[in-house]
């Protein structure tokens, strides 16, 4: 029995169960609900509640804001920036079909730490904000409720608004996006020629894969081995990037799965792909926007 937990412990430890097949299999194993949740809470990824960068970090402003869409609708985000003066470049984060969460705030904080003015909107603005749904299921109703066209007017709405301040360089923005926001930063950026750099995280290609001829700057994208839904489809974007004669470059990660780089779902995350993914976006916006 101990070797089987430990082999159990070991699936839930990397996100290979969830908590509640885990519970599942270990009241099998012990024959009790309460040695087997409380087993469940001693074993639980502590990546599932990272927040790599404090809120209150002193050397980055960090708030919530508002802009207007271009249609002028009142957009609700977040952005964070290195405090100080001068000009910096900008990185905009699309949040996955989760809204915009405490993971993708703090995934604005880790780009503002190293250099970038991060803004993320929240494309659920329309809808009262990710903050006014009251379970993560209603968030993704709410994803799925959104039209393309709308949600491109609150990009650039984003972009204009970085555009507008004083301490953006505005022709070094650049873009990035995870799951349903990997999905829109290959759209966004077919349409937004302010978009220098794009980096996608597990996202689907364009519904029309010619509109990748509309691009502007390079791209870079970052999947997972067991994502078999998006990855497969990466074929058809290379084919289509070589085609229009654009930038592009991609790296799949073995036994990863969709979502592996959210360290805050330690069902999916997988530290090792996410640092280097997170090592490789820096990189690629550092030669694209610093440069």
């Amino acid at each position: 029995m101990v070797e089987n937990l430990e082999r159990l412990i070991g699936s839930v430890q990397k996100g290979d169960l969830s908590r509640r097949e885990f519970i599942h299999r270990a009241i099998v194993l012990t024959g009790s609900l309460v040695a087997a949740t409380t087993l469940a809470d001693a074993v639980a990824p502590t990546a599932g509640h990272a927040i790599l960068v404090d809120p209150n970090d002193a050397a980055l402003a960090s708030s919530d804001i508002k802009f207007n869409s271009v249609d002028g609708v009142t957009i609700s985000g977040y952005l964070s920036r290195p405090k100080g003066d001068g000009k910096f470049p900008a990185v905009v984060v699309i949040h996955e079909n989760r809204g915009l969460n405490d993971h993708i705030r703090d995934v604005a904080r880790r780009l503002a730490r190293t250099g970038y003015v991060a803004i993320a909107p929240d494309l659920l603005s329309r809808q009262g904000g990710t903050a006014s749904f009251t379970s993560d299921s209603a968030v993704t109703e709410g994803i799925r409720n959104l039209d393309e066209e709308t949600s491109t007017k609150d990009f650039a709405g984003a972009v204009n608004y970085l555009k507008g301040q004083s301490f953006v360089q505005a022709n070094k923005i650049g873009l990035t996006g995870f799951c349903w926001g990997g999905g829109n930063v290959l759209l966004f950026a077919t349409r937004n020629k302010d978009i220098a750099a794009s980096v996608v995280f597990y996202g689907r290609n364009p519904k029309n894969i010619d509109d990748i001829q509309n691009i502007a700057g390079p791209v870079m994208g970052l999947y997972g081995g067991e994502d078999k839904g998006i990855t497969s489809a990466v074929p058809n974007l290379e084919a289509a990037m070589k085609q229009y004669g654009k930038s592009f470059e991609y790296k799949i990660y073995p036994g990863a799965p969709h979502a592996f780089h959210n360290d805050m779902n330690p069902e999916r995350y997988r530290a090792e792909a996410a640092q280097d993914a997170w090592s490789r976006t820096l990189d690629f916006f550092k030669k694209q926007l610093q440069s």
